[in-house]
């Protein structure tokens, strides 16, 4: 006969579930069900052969809001028969951390059955509670799964990292949200199947693009803009459902369409405009639009060369801290860093000479194949060179030697000898390159094509 409190709280269980979010319903019940995540779950994935081999070891999870953090470390738990136990930093504290050592040790001496303790956002817990947990993570009296959105090698503490195994985990693709979201209003039993709703394909996409590589708020949107279009009269979510959901216009952009092209052309020329207003207007748009912050920021840097150059060497800068500063924090907070780079780089002195001269040198070296390396240019590599002079080969002469570091001999190949292929412009700090090389020109009698 079946105990009646297991009955009691099955049916408990069914109502929790039942007014539980749509999004903790439909929350994967087997790695199968994850979406996103292939390098951790495909066949054969470090993490999946860890699970299904029941060969547990402590991990940090290390990922964006809603990539499945949480899911994961449940899973690891249930799939391996493990008990498993969890812990908030701002609900928890040493105290609580030593109990469930001392409940898991017994656990594990009494019964053989691990304990997989689960602490969310780990890198909020203070040192005193993290150190607490080491003995516990050392001995193996618990299988530790921390939760993080930051960097752990900067928030957890050292010695907790070096016991742990990290795991990154990845927004979510568009595609596999979409997969998910049809998964919800399928399922009858733990989804949205029973209400009849749809969803507009446009909405459906656009949806899976806003939510940012997160699972969770794509499904709270989902949810709510189910119950706009129900209090409608209309069982098909629409794209203003979606976005009255989501309490924000969503820009209508297409990230393999010509808009795309457009947008990003136009945000380019900008910038080479000298348009700051112009530039930030697309940079957001791209952004609200729900672009790749990366591929922006690629371009950026792209740009900063290409565009500005040595007219203000410090572009470069400007734009690849913008972009390890995107790697660093992510979005939304690194919107700030972007649109300063931006700011930066449409404000800057132009020139377009290392592009010039770029595709000079290409131009050049394509006529003149096998070109010579003049002797004295020759490395000795160890070789014997004929009349070898202090390590040197003969004639070469050291500028350093020279007055101001100059010395008057060839560098360029006999067969590209009078080409000029940098020709510095008079925009910003590369008036001073310009000086600069004039002066030696001069000095040397080097004959040079100035602009």
């Amino acid at each position: 006969m079946s105990d009646p409190l297991d009955l009691f709280a099955a049916d408990r269980e069914r109502r929790r579930r039942r007014a539980a979010p749509l999004a903790d319903r439909m929350r994967p019940r087997s790695l199968d069900e994850v979406a996103g995540q292939t390098e951790l779950l495909d066949e054969g994935a470090a993490f999946r052969s860890m699970v299904e081999a029941g060969r547990l070891v402590s991990i940090l999870l290390f990922g964006p809001p809603g990539t499945g953090k949480t899911t994961l470390a449940r899973l690891t738990a249930s799939e391996t028969e493990a008990v498993f136990e969890q812990l908030s930093a701002a609900a928890h504290g040493v105290r609580d951390v030593r109990r469930v050592l001392d409940e898991a040790g017994r656990r594990l001496g009494d019964e053989g059955r691990r304990t997989v303790l689960f602490l969310d956002e780990i890198h909020r817990f203070n040192k005193a509670q993290q150190d607490a947990l080491l003995p516990g993570v050392e001995n193996g009296t618990v299988i530790l799964v921390g939760a993080t959105t930051e960097n752990p090698f900067f928030e957890v503490n050292s010695p907790l990292v070096s016991r742990c195994t990290l795991f990154r985990l990845a927004p979510i693709s568009a595609g596999a949200l979409s997969g998910l979201l049809d998964a919800a209003l399928s399922d009858r039993e733990r989804g949205l199947g029973g209400t009849g709703m749809t969803i507009d394909p446009d909405a459906r996409a656009a949806l899976a693009e806003r939510a940012g590589g997160d699972a969770r708020l794509a499904l709270n949107v989902l949810e709510v803009a189910a119950i706009v279009a129900g209090g409608r009269g209309r069982s098909d979510i629409t794209f203003e459902d979606v976005e009255e959901a989501l309490q924000r216009r969503i820009v209508r952009y297409d990230k393999k369409g010509d808009r795309h092209y457009d947008v990003i052309s136009a945000f380019i020329k900008s910038l080479r405009g000298s348009d700051p207003d112009a530039a930030l207007y697309w940079l957001h748009t791209m952004l609200e639009a729900g672009e790749d912050p990366e591929f922006i920021a690629r371009r950026m840097v792209i740009f900063a060369s290409e565009d500005v150059g040595l007219a203000d060497p410090e572009a470069l800068s400007q734009a690849v801290a913008a972009a390890h500063a995107l790697a660093f924090v992510g979005l939304p907070e690194a919107a700030y860093n972007l649109s300063q780079a931006v700011v930066y780089l449409a404000a800057a002195p132009k020139s377009d000479s290392v592009k010039a001269s770029m595709g000079e040198a290409r131009r050049m070296v394509q006529e003149t194949p096998g070109a010579t390396v003049p002797l004295h240019l020759h490395s000795t590599g160890g070789r014997l060179v004929s009349a070898e002079v202090d390590g040197r080969p003969p004639g070469y002469l050291n500028p350093h030697a020279g007055p101001d570091h100059l010395i008057d001999q060839q560098y360029l190949p006999d067969e590209a000898l009078g080409n000029t292929l940098y020709r510095p412009t008079r925009q910003g700090k590369e008036a001073e390159i310009a000086d600069r090389l004039e002066e030696w020109d001069r000095r040397l009698g080097r004959p040079r094509q100035h602009n």
